[in-house]
């Protein structure tokens, strides 16, 4: 849909945003679309391929919580946390994923069990308060400006980090296109029997794509703990978490390499207007709002809102 000259235009107009509209405000909300974009492209690394995980709320948990401890109590740089929090999360990837993927659990059943892991992951945060602050959360300790401890006082940094980072998730799904794990989850997601009769290792290709997005997932955990300062089970794990990464994903199309971050920025940008405009006369006026656009779109727009839009530009090419 985007063709390189417009490409060179959008990257040039985003990394000239905060030169061109120096608010704070506007910084920090282009810094949460871009965190958020990152993780629900992560979440669509798997979605795409039909393996459509709804407990997702479980890898930001253990990314962000294993960092963070690490950094209050041990001082261990967050770099460091970051790589060791996205090993927890594969680590539960693999044990849960090779469970599921070995006695056949796809599809609605896939689904509910990953939405139920999701929720034991945020009640165990709770259930241990005295190390994790429980359902009170906990803040991070502040090292004021530092590369090494992942921190800044200026949130023109972490705009420009944060959009490293999506670059990356970006360049990552474009490397799965072009590899051959593409072709072999594309045949499993159309029907496993026909790939299996074809000698496509089901369990193996699945395997290396959940445990990619775990990974990913988790880092982009670790990167918002670390810019807000603040962890609470419900906004890092648990069902709604969960659910939220999905939506965003679904409502710009999971399908396409730009989907997921349409959809986040609808989100966020629906939810800070509704915020400000009314502030608390309407909680969680938001989500009834993009949960009912969500069940209309998967209706008439099953490809979401940017994939339709790319597929009716490709048809009058």
């Amino acid at each position: 849909m985007f063709s390189k000259l417009s490409l060179i235009i959008l990257f040039a107009i985003i990394a000239l945003f905060p030169h061109l509209f120096p608010s704070p405000y506007l910084i920090h909300i282009a810094t949460l679309i871009f965190i958020w974009s990152f993780i629900t492209t992560a979440w669509s690394y798997m979605g795409r391929f039909g393996l459509v995980s709804l407990g997702h709320g479980a890898f930001l948990g253990l990314g962000a919580y294993t960092s963070s401890l690490l950094f209050n109590h041990y001082g261990l740089t967050p770099w460091i946390g970051l790589l060791l929090g996205g090993l927890m999360a594969v680590l539960f990837a693999i044990i849960i994923g090779y469970a599921c993927f070995r006695f056949g659990v796809i599809g609605d059943y896939f689904a509910l069990l990953t939405l139920a892991l999701g929720q034991v992951v945020a009640l165990t945060i709770i259930a241990f308060r005295d190390i994790t602050g429980g359902s009170l959360g906990f803040t991070i300790k502040s090292k004021g400006t530092s590369l090494l401890y992942l921190q800044s006082e200026e949130k023109i940094h972490f705009y420009y980090l944060s959009l490293g980072f999506l670059i990356l998730a970006m360049l990552i799904w474009k490397w799965i296109d072009r590899s051959k794990m593409q072709k072999a989850l594309r045949a499993i997601g159309e029907d496993e029997i026909a790939a299996s009769t074809l000698g496509i290792g089901i369990i193996r290709y699945k395997m290396i794509i959940t445990m990619i997005s775990a990974f990913m997932t988790a880092v982009g955990a670790v990167l918002y703990a670390q810019y807000v300062t603040y962890l609470n089970p419900f906004t890092l794990s648990g069902v709604m978490a969960s659910l939220e990464i999905a939506f965003k994903a679904i409502l710009g199309g999971m399908f396409t390499l730009w989907g997921p971050t349409v959809g986040t920025a609808l989100i966020i940008a629906l939810e800070e207007y509704i915020r400000v405009s009314y502030g608390g006369k309407f909680v969680g006026f938001s989500q009834i709002i993009y949960g009912a656009a969500l069940v209309l779109l998967i209706i008439f727009l099953p490809k979401g809102i940017y994939g339709t839009l790319q597929q009716f530009f490709q048809r009058k090419k």
